[in-house]
């Protein structure tokens, strides 16, 4: 099944409807066994209110935050769900209508309601983009550094941890790195003279690593990480900060492509955060890094590339919901940035395709591989051109230069996979000892299911049938103790 003509509905249009229902430790039924040694929780953020007041929500990006969390024991599996009790949600149901600017929504309609927001300093704190571990806690996160603190148990929310008040700055990312105890981030401050930041947390002390100048600041939504280095990625996708300030539009209209730009890297040292190389490359446009790592005198950089930052327009929740056909993916690429160079030259940045499977929604055993050379990528993908994203994908890296990467597929006509999240098995060894954990809606049934996948093969291990539909997301993660 796929999206037909513009004004049909699409099969996957539920995905992108609000989920008005909360629950509590239901019990899901079960087909086929859950591995005995899965234990933890699988929770996941994601958009489940699209509309407030009688107006809809300009992108799938902006909807207000739900958290969904499975959890494993002896087999079984128990689902929660609650909406995450930011500001921006208590706000908007408070007074019954959209209160603060998101990704493409801009609350203030009229010329005095824009001029009036100039003067308003309060950011976005609707984290539905991912949920990881900060200060050891567990926090949803967005691309504003308003963490929201919440209870992994009862999902209840427990306000925000605002690291932007040390570090400085209104841009961040959803997407921390670890390194043991350490984890790294950057953020934003727009300014006359805006400024990238890159900062390390380790047990709540957060220290700036770098401070790099930035006339037009690049939309990152991630950023890369080897073994020694931390990498930035400054998409020709760029903004004149003084627009974000008087323009009157939402944030990210207010960006332009550029791609005579190029796009440039920045390898930032980790350990001393000085500048080791600067490099430029082919233009193109990606919300995710898959992974980098260091041979032979160089950063390798892998990307979950686009040409252009159309997508960001493709997803804007008019469209999604129209029948128009749809291509949500990416292509796997790999960026070569020199080192040894320092940060007075720029060199160039070869790029060469890993693999011809589209992908998205990159995931890796990042646990013991992050930073290191990959054998095995993990994303969703697409079967039938136009359907949205209907599969799941798994990638084998090649070693050899030039050489494709071999892939396979889970793929069940009229069903809409979420990004799948890894969890080894405990004690393997292999990169794809493990299982794959993916929210998928079922259009046959309009409901959803939490499907369980062998990691190496993709073949099915187990269902637990969710009782509604749970809306398209986007990331989170499996906490074992959890």
């Amino acid at each position: 099944m796929r999206g037909g003509a513009a004004g049909d509905r699409p099969p996957y249009a539920t995905g992108f409807a609000t989920l008005g229902r909360e629950l509590t430790g239901e019990v899901l039924r079960v087909d086929a066994g859950v591995p005995a040694w899965l234990t933890g929780s699988l929770i996941r953020t994601g958009p489940a209110r699209f509309e407030v007041g009688g107006r809809s929500y300009e992108h799938w990006f902006d909807g207000l935050a739900m958290l969904h969390r499975f959890a494993f024991a002896d087999g079984r599996v128990t689902y929660s769900n609650r909406y995450l009790r930011s500001k921006a949600y208590c706000e908007a149901m408070a007074r019954g209508r959209i209160t603060r600017s998101e990704f493409m929504t801009d609350p203030c309609r009229t010329l005095f309601g824009r001029v009036m927001n100039l003067f308003r300093t309060e950011l976005t704190d609707n984290a539905n983009v991912n949920v990881a571990t900060l200060d050891d806690e567990i926090v949803a996160l967005t691309e504003t550094p308003l963490p929201v603190r919440f209870d992994p148990e009862t999902l209840e929310t427990l306000g925000v941890l605002d690291y932007g008040l040390s570090v400085g700055g209104q841009l961040s990312t959803a997407h921390p790195h670890y390194d043991g105890r350490r984890c790294f981030s950057y953020i934003v401050m727009f300014g006359r003279r805006s400024t990238y930041r890159l900062f390390v947390d380790e047990g709540g002390r957060r220290k700036v690593l770098a401070e790099l100048p930035a006339d037009r600041p690049a939309y990152m939504h991630s950023f890369g990480m080897s073994q020694r280095y931390l990498v930035l990625a400054e998409f020709p996708f760029r903004v004149n900060p003084l627009r974000l300030k008087f323009s009157g539009k939402p944030f990210i209209r207010n960006y332009r492509w550029e791609p005579e730009a190029g796009l440039r890297f920045t390898v930032i040292e980790k350990a001393s955060g000085a500048v080791a190389a600067r490099a430029k490359g082919a233009p193109c446009f990606a919300f995710h890094h898959v992974n980098a790592h260091e041979v032979d005198g160089a950063v390798m950089v892998d990307l979950a590339a686009f040409p252009d930052p159309d997508i960001i327009e493709r997803l804007r929740l008019a469209r999604l919901r129209s029948g128009e056909p749809i291509e949500a993916v990416a292509r796997l690429r790999r960026y070569r940035v020199p080192l040894g160079n320092g940060a007075a030259r720029e060199a160039r940045a070869s790029d060469e395709p890993l693999s011809d499977a589209p992908i998205e929604l990159p995931r890796i055993d990042y646990a013991r591989r992050a930073g290191q050379p990959l054998r095995c990528v993990w994303g969703v993908g697409l079967t039938r051109p136009g359907d949205f994203i209907d599969n799941i994908t798994k990638i084998e890296l090649s070693t050899e230069p030039g050489v494709s990467g071999r892939h396979v597929t889970w793929h069940q006509p009229g069903c809409y996979p979420g990004e799948p999240v890894f969890v080894p098995r405990p004690g393997g060894v292999e990169e794809d000892d493990g299982v794959l954990l993916s929210v998928v809606f079922d259009s046959s049934t309009e409901r959803s299911f939490l499907l369980v996948l062998d990691a190496a093969t993709l073949d099915e291990r187990a269902r637990a049938f969710v009782p509604h539909a749970i809306p398209f997301g986007f990331h989170g993660n499996h906490f074992p103790g959890v």
